[in-house]
């Protein structure tokens, strides 16, 4: 047995499988992937890494499994996936998950060669577990799959936990002991007992002001913008494929950024924090919804029109359309008088949280900092945004700036 000193929950003691598993390789891979990724260039102290979190997760995991009763060769599988939850993940996080996707087809939870071959596949069989059986549970597959990837995953109790304790903000802290002792398999259904409508709750409230204060954060958005130009340069001009790219740490895509001229000035730009400022930042209601529902080369292609209008070198100007909002938590399942229900059928707080997060989603376009009035001033006019809505704000320096303007 090995006995961890965590900064979240304490002691973690890891043995068996997952002991063995924690000096692999791919799980030592972790220790040099930051959790956050640009949140970093916001909250300096936000420097965890994914190694740390799948420690937190195993250890979540293993409370889980004594909770519900799970012993013997299904709990070990289920400890081994939750050490292994995050092992395809990509450099700099989900920071550059979409990129991955369009070349490979694959997402971090897509951990099949990871898990089934190689030294990770070794240790499980010496343990006599399936690898396939784990790459299963960790994708979230049948029931004991939803203990590590569901709508009340033991992943999603000790990120909102652990992000918030390395940042500062507290709005992340939940009482993630509750929250695991209170959960039961009903039906192969992973829901919370009774009593616990309020539980749920705090998962759902926690994400939603994390959201904007730290994962969506506009100085993150900007660092992650400019990352990702970088890595699709990188990807287009050089012969590093994506597969080689998903298998980095973040040291080791910085200094392929920084080696090729290509992408060089968005690897220094991002060394000094000399990052891109806001020339739009605009709600949704402002933006056209042909924009909001614009695929990558959509998006390349409006950022091409605006750049000309703005007679700036393309690779100057960065269009950034988040997603639509989503609120996955809300169809996490509660008992209520013996019955299974959806939190969204019987909180209330679910309708409030989904407005706040459709009016905290922004449009952001992105330019270096003397040619940002230019480039926002020609992407109102180029991308159809609303000028008489007054939820378009001009952000650019010293107009309407506001506290986080300075972060």
């Amino acid at each position: 047995m090995t006995t961890i000193k965590d900064s979240v929950h304490d002691h973690i003691a890891v043995e068996g499988c997952a002991a063995a598993l924690l000096d692999t390789p791919p799980v030592q891979r972790l220790r040099r992937i930051k959790q956050l990724g640009t949140v970093t260039y916001v909250y300096p102290s936000a420097n965890h890494s994914r190694f740390e979190h799948s420690l937190g997760v195993y250890y979540l995991a293993n409370e889980a499994l004594g909770h519900l009763g799970i012993e013997g060769p299904q709990a070990e599988r289920v400890r081994a996936a939750a050490m292994l939850h995050d092992v395809g993940h990509a450099p700099y996080s989900h920071n550059i998950e979409d990129i991955i996707h369009r070349w490979t087809g694959k997402y971090h939870d897509d951990v099949d060669d990871l898990v089934t071959e190689g030294p990770v596949a070794r240790v499980l069989e010496e343990h006599d577990i399936d690898p396939g059986a784990v790459a299963g549970l960790v994708a979230g597959d049948g029931e004991l799959g939803q203990i590590v990837s569901g709508e009340l995953d033991v992943d999603r109790m000790d990120y909102l936990v652990r992000d918030a304790h390395h940042t500062g903000v507290s709005y992340g802290t939940i009482d993630a002991e509750r929250l695991v002792r209170a959960l039961r398999f009903v039906d192969g259904d992973l829901v919370l007992d009774e009593g616990n409508v309020q539980a749920a709750e705090s998962l759902l409230l926690s994400r939603a002001l994390m959201n904007p204060t730290v994962y969506s954060h506009h100085v993150s958005r900007i660092a992650k913008a400019m990352l990702r130009r970088g890595t699709e340069r990188l990807l287009a001009h050089t012969d590093v494929d994506a597969e080689e790219l998903r298998r980095m740490d973040d040291y080791g895509l910085r200094v392929q950024l920084r080696e090729c001229e290509a992408t060089a000035a968005f690897a220094h730009r991002l060394d000094r924090r000399d990052l891109y400022k806001r020339g739009v930042w605009a709600e949704m209601a402002a933006v056209p919804e042909s924009l909001v529902d614009a695929d990558h080369e959509q998006i390349r292609d409006y950022e091409r029109a605006v750049a000309d209008a703005a007679n700036v070198d393309p690779d100057a100007v960065i269009v950034d359309v988040p997603p639509r909002p989503s609120m996955t938590e809300s169809s996490s399942r509660v008992l209520v008088n013996g019955t299974v229900r959806r939190l969204s059928e019987q909180s209330t707080l679910v309708n409030a949280l989904r407005a706040a997060q459709r009016d905290q989603w922004r449009l952001g376009v992105y330019a270096p900092a003397e040619t940002a009035e230019r480039v926002g001033n020609a992407a109102v006019r180029t991308l159809g945004l609303d000028l008489e809505d007054t939820r378009v704000r001009d952000v650019r320096p010293g107009v309407h700036a506001t506290l986080d303007d300075f972060n």
